[in-house]
């Protein structure tokens, strides 16, 4: 005997992202605005300005990847189970984007899922993380290992925020911006090179190009069974940084700028990229401060920790790597002694 279970896709998950000053957003349910201390000292009472809801409630966790943890996720279930939450009550993400990938797990398991909103306060937060849905948590085996695949139901982008962005963070902001143009335009990469990004204007541009690069993919890919995959350059080998330096010496972005120095270094041993074009990626990143370099203590250490990236399957390594400036390839075969080769390279 057979019984078939057609779950048709019925429901459309499409969203806007609005890239405008903060306008009236109202709610006809009980909200939780999710936030740390610095964002709501700085911004939450711009926000309390523009909202209306029937119930609002502030949420406050530690700020830093180190409390991208389990233990803020029972803090906001709990807040959310005293106050009475269902299933029609909204989450608001308000901050960078350790609180936009935790906020969006809590709502993807609160009662088997309610809808939240993305209010991003940082560089990085504004052009990715905010865009496209992962959410997640961190535990000892690495980065984002635990979440859900779950879209927010809008995204507001306001640049007010970059007012109080300390230059690290807008540094950390600028790496993921150079990971999309390097792998899907070149010419977007050109605009980056000779263009300065502390100009508003020219901020506003790179955003809404980036949000729109992001946008893209997500629509063709939304859970990373192929191209969305190539969003991950620089990452592989960022993760296991931040996880050496245990989530406190590195910006989620800093970590990725130097991964795409080491991605790089690999695609030029691989013939993928001439050391040129390496050197200017690289001298893009330096403009704004980024890290490029890192200290390997343990070679093998390092190599086995790949293994824990979600891209991986089993004993088969996946690496994202740059096909010059402006493309990009998705690698399941690279050899453990190219590998090792390029980590032994980040030896002092």
């Amino acid at each position: 005997m057979e019984i078939n279970i057609e779950l048709v896709q019925t429901i459309d998950k499409s969203y806007k992202i609005y890239i405008e000053k903060l306008s009236k957003i109202k709610l006809d349910t009980k909200v939780a605005i999710i936030t740390n201390p610095k964002v709501s000292g700085l911004h939450l009472k711009y926000l309390l300005d523009s909202l209306e809801a029937k119930e609002i409630y502030i949420i406050t966790v530690s700020d830093g990847e180190q409390y991208k943890n389990i233990e803020s996720v029972d803090q906001i279930l709990e807040s959310l189970f005293n106050h009475k939450f269902n299933r029609s009550s909204k989450i608001i993400a308000f901050g960078g984007g350790v609180i936009g990938d935790m906020s969006g797990f809590v709502a993807s398991i609160y009662q088997r899922g309610i809808d939240f909103i993305q209010i991003p306060t940082t560089l990085l937060s504004q052009v990715d993380a905010s865009v496209g849905g992962k959410t997640g948590i961190n535990n000892k085996f690495g980065k984002n290992l635990i979440g859900a695949f779950h879209q927010p139901k809008a995204v507001y982008i306001d640049t007010h925020f970059l007012s109080t962005l300390p230059r690290r963070e807008f540094g950390a902001g600028v790496a993921e911006i150079v990971k999309m143009a390097v792998t899907f335009d070149k010419d977007f990469f050109n605009f980056l090179y000779s263009n300065d990004l502390y100009d508003l204007d020219i901020i506003k541009e790179v955003i809404a190009l980036s949000a729109q690069t992001k946008a893209n993919v997500v629509s063709q890919d939304e859970k990373e069974k192929g191209i969305r995959a190539a969003l991950n350059y620089g990452h592989t080998f960022g993760h296991v940084i931040e996880k050496e330096t245990l989530y406190k010496k590195y910006l989620h972005g800093e970590a990725v700028a130097i991964g795409m120095v080491m991605a790089n270094k690999l695609a030029c041993r691989l013939n993928m990229m001439s050391e040129d074009e390496a050197l200017k990626i690289e001298s893009l990143l330096k403009k704004y401060n980024l890290p490029t370099t890192y200290e390997i203590k343990d070679v093998e250490s390092f190599y086995e920790a790949f293994f824990l990236d979600k891209k991986s399957l089993d004993t088969t390594l996946t690496f994202i790597l740059p096909s010059n400036i402006g493309g990009v390839e998705i690698l399941k075969d690279v050899k453990k002694d190219d590998l090792i080769e390029v980590l032994k390279c980040f030896i002092s």
